[in-house]
């Protein structure tokens, strides 16, 4: 059983920017590995604490056979991050998808390349009772150290109970939970579980929540548990919003952390204020208004517009921007001028010469 290093654990516990890896294609819809190289080497220097790949915003096609890219993504990240040799912590973490024995294939191929956790999905298992599923959850964290994920349903995941959330914290090797419910009852449901189990202390609670990040990451969470005051809070974000403009995220959770160091009233008001923004450019990012249809080209348009990518194509032809959600991101663009990190871009390209 893999166990995260002391020094990874405090990392993840002291809260950090986990940007959710895309995938680079060229036009031919086949994998692009100096923008793929390019993309994590922008998120090294942006200052974030960690990447996850092989997960939504990568694509969950990269495992069907005759596309094959699960391992070769993991392999180009592990491989850049090895170049950097980055001189502080950096949490390598792997998608992990399918049934049991699938997760587990997947779990062997990500310590192959070093990774440090499996972020495991709960998507696709719907013929599976709950207790099926924390058994699938056992076993794949008898191999690496887990990071749960609980997906929304519009985009595949399923509702669990609170009672499922209690047992899924109790389970060792479990290190930390993302919440992407996108959904204030179900996000309860696993802080409250998590409050309530005899791990709380050892996991370490992570906003999926991309419709929701700044108030997610503002809230203690307090609860009654056997006449006790128990809090919990997210300490930071695991999030595919969080793969645009993404130095302004570390940026933000910075702010974040100093106000509840340091409450200001101005400052907190500011920030909610901030959030609200950040929600909007979600919402054009994500493509709510079609019920998330075309969220992963959204992430890559914006990455287009910076340079880092050179087009929105996914490897699934049917994937491609709504009607208007470009119109949607030009809105955005130029109604929150100091949420992006297009000066940044430009200069880490300029460095980038000659790589790309």
């Amino acid at each position: 059983m893999k166990k995260l290093n002391e020094s990874l654990k405090q990392h993840l516990h002291a809260g950090t920017v986990i940007p959710a890896h895309p995938l680079a294609l060229n036009a031919e819809r086949k994998l692009d590995e100096q923008r793929q190289r390019l993309l994590t080497r922008y998120y090294m220097a942006t200052g974030a604490g960690g990447i996850a790949v092989g997960v939504h915003s990568t694509q969950f096609e990269i495992r069907k056979p005759g596309i094959d890219l699960y391992a070769p993504v993991l392999e180009l990240a592990a491989e850049e991050i090895a170049k950097a040799g980055l001189q502080r912590p950096f949490l390598k973490i792997a998608g992990l998808c399918g049934p049991t024995q699938q997760a587990l294939n997947e779990a062997e191929t990500a310590l192959r390349f070093g990774y440090d956790m499996g972020l495991l999905s709960m998507g696709g298992l719907k013929g599976l009772t709950e207790e099926a599923i924390l058994d699938r959850v056992r076993s794949v964290a008898a191999v690496i150290p887990v990071f749960g994920f609980y997906l929304q349903p519009a985009v595949g995941g399923r509702v669990f109970s609170y009672d499922f959330w209690k047992a899924f914290a109790g389970i060792p090797n479990v290190e930390a939970i993302k919440v992407a419910a996108f959904n204030r009852y179900q996000t309860l449901d696993v802080m409250r579980a998590v409050c309530n189990s005899h791990r709380k202390d050892e996991i370490a609670m992570y906003t999926g929540n991309d419709d929701n990040i700044v108030a997610d990451l503002l809230t203690k969470y307090r609860f009654t548990v056997n006449d006790t005051i128990v809090e919990k809070e997210f300490v930071g974000g695991l999030l595919g919003h969080w793969a645009v403009w993404t130095k302004k995220a570390v940026e933000l959770l910075e702010e974040v952390k100093a106000v509840k160091k340091d409450p200001d009233a101005f400052k907190l008001a500011a920030l909610q204020t901030r959030g609200v923004e950040v929600t909007d450019v979600n919402a054009a990012m994500f493509d709510a208004a079609n019920q998330f249809h075309s969220c992963i080209p959204g992430i890559h348009e914006f990455l287009r517009r910076q340079g880092l990518l050179e087009g929105t194509w996914c490897l699934d032809k049917d994937e491609q921007l709504s009607a208007l959600q470009s119109e949607a991101i030009s809105r955005v663009y130029d109604a929150y001028p100091h949420l992006h990190d297009d000066a940044f871009v430009k200069e880490f390209i300029k460095s980038e010469k000659g790589l790309l």
